[in-house]
């Protein structure tokens, strides 16, 4: 069976890393045949920091559906020119603070203080001026007025709130992260997440597990405490057996 687990705050509590106890649960996972993959809101480029390194050649779903990667080899969506434009001038006017992610390299002007800045891999790319980067793949945007987000909304785009974050999260019309496994040729599987950003892979699995407290706790089939996962992971799993 294919098993998806989103990274922070289903696996990764602090930004960083992982306790042994589910990197150990995922490896014997993987050890009895199960596929364990990967979706999450970090690009690749920060997904690969964080995870077990025998499944850093796996397959990863990275910035929501927007890059994919299997092998090493990464592949990537991005906001054609004219959105780009378009994007460029609704930050200019609005005066936005961001994190623009390019195909590696990204662009950020928010604080440095945020848990999402902080979990930028500034070791193997390069922050640069939004000018610079030639294609953007997603785009978060802290702490957006109303009326930003309402003229967001009339792009083709995909937007995700993260409410406890106070940002959104842009990408390209029509990608989640749903899209980004069927671009692996995964259609079925068992997601373990925790965020809004989930909630596709909760509605779309067979069997889907919430880790805390959250809204989107609704669309998942259990939900577990966070001292859960590590057990819940191990668990033997089929559609006639709860976990």
């Amino acid at each position: 069976m294919n098993f998806v687990f989103d990274i922070d705050g289903t696996l990764c509590f602090d930004g960083k890393t992982i306790h042994p106890s589910i990197i150990d649960a995922l490896t014997k996972l993987s050890s009895a045949g199960h596929e364990v993959i990967f979706a999450s809101a970090r690009p690749i480029r920060d997904l690969v920091s964080v995870i077990p390194a025998p499944f850093i050649k796996g397959k990863l779903v990275g910035g929501n559906g927007c890059y994919t990667s299997v092998n090493g080899q990464v592949s990537s969506t991005y906001f054609d020119p004219e959105l780009r434009n378009q994007l460029h001038e609704i930050i200019h006017t609005y005066q936005l603070t961001y994190l623009a992610d390019g195909e590696w390299d990204y662009a950020f002007t928010g604080s440095f203080d945020h848990p999402i800045y902080k979990n930028i891999n500034q070791t193997i790319a390069k922050n640069l001026a939004i000018t610079e980067l030639d294609k953007i793949c997603k785009l978060v945007i802290f702490n957006p007025a109303q009326q930003v987000i309402t003229q967001l909304e009339h792009l083709p785009v995909s937007i995700i709130t993260y409410k406890k974050e106070n940002a959104i999260d842009i990408s390209p019309l029509g990608i989640n992260k749903v899209v980004g496994l069927e671009k692996l040729n995964i259609h079925d599987f068992i997601a373990f997440g925790n965020d809004s950003n989930d909630q596709c892979l909760f509605e779309k699995a067979a069997y889907s597990v919430c880790v805390g407290d959250n809204e989107v706790q609704q669309y998942a089939s259990k939900k577990i405490s966070i001292e859960d996962v590590a057990e819940t992971i191990l668990q033997p799993i089929n559609l006639t057996v709860s976990i």
